[in-house]
């Protein structure tokens, strides 16, 4: 069924392979109407405001609150315990739906238990990096195996790029290698779509490689010098791809920006644009 539908999804959708990079000018401005991301599905990857909470966790997190986020995806817990972080977002009525995690040299049992308590729905792997085929294709039987014991466990397991996965070592991806090694039963996938670009390739032909296995997106912005931007102000098409997947939409919109020069401001930004786009 799930192949079916991607096909019809990819016939329509992606027929033209139009490029996933705008002008600054034209990235994400639509018309009045069309398909929309609904504001529960709008979450942040707090990596983006990582100094601001370093300064004043709870300050930081009542400002994303007052600008209408409801779901975050943590990318660690700030000296706090995994009870003390899901007290502190409780009371802003915030969840932490997602997590980034490793697997290597990590227990992955206490992992799990932090997050059934923080409430996590998903933890991502974030980071990989090999310099042989054969170490990327190890890594993903590590990558299946503990997305074994996290399904188990009740909690979807991912994984999340960056560039170096689309670069070819020998005539093949490392990306490649990740999806055909693992299994939909056990791993899933976080498209981080700037990075996805940056690698030279387009994001809406991966997401439909992998029907039915991406689950979310990092929402990240690029500037025409290959930068990081606010959502709205780079060259990114995100119109293009989110009408494209949009049959198989994913459950998440990550907004992130590696660098920004004004955190909760860039977050502002990235809500808005969010809520307020149409394609």
């Amino acid at each position: 069924m799930l192949r079916g539908a991607a096909g019809a999804a990819f016939a329509v959708g992606a027929v033209g392979a139009l490029p996933a990079v705008a002008s600054a000018d034209d990235a994400g401005r639509g018309g009045h109407g069309g398909l929309r991301v609904r504001k529960d599905k709008i979450s942040i990857q707090l990596w983006t405001v990582r100094n601001a909470l370093a300064a004043d966790l709870e300050g930081t997190l009542d400002a994303l609150a007052d600008i209408g986020y409801r779901k975050v995806e943590l990318a660690g817990l700030h000296g706090r315990s995994a009870t003390e972080f899901r007290k502190i977002l409780d009371r802003r009525h915030i969840r932490a739906t997602s997590t980034h995690v490793g697997i290597d040299g990590v227990d992955l049992n206490q992992a799990i238990a932090d997050a059934k308590i923080l409430g996590n729905k998903r933890s991502n792997v974030a980071w990989a990096n090999f310099p042989t085929i054969a170490e990327w294709e190890a890594f993903a039987d590590r990558l299946e195996a503990a997305g074994k014991v996290y399904r188990r466990a009740g909690i979807g397991f991912g994984y999340h790029n960056h560039n170096q996965e689309f670069q070819s070592i020998g005539g093949v991806r490392p990306y490649d290698v990740l999806t055909r090694r693992t299994t939909r039963r056990n791993v899933s996938f976080e498209i981080d779509l700037y990075w996805a670009v940056t690698g030279g390739t387009d994001p809406v032909r991966e997401f439909y490689k992998l029907a039915g296995r991406v689950k979310q997106y990092h929402v990240k912005d690029r500037k025409p010098d290959g930068g990081f931007a606010d959502l709205g102000e780079g060259t990114i098409d995100f119109r293009r791809i989110f009408r494209a997947t949009w049959p198989l939409e994913v459950e998440e919109y990550i907004v992130e920006n590696d660098e920004p020069v004004d955190a909760l401001k860039c977050a502002e930004t990235g809500y808005n644009y969010l809520a307020n786009l149409r394609f």
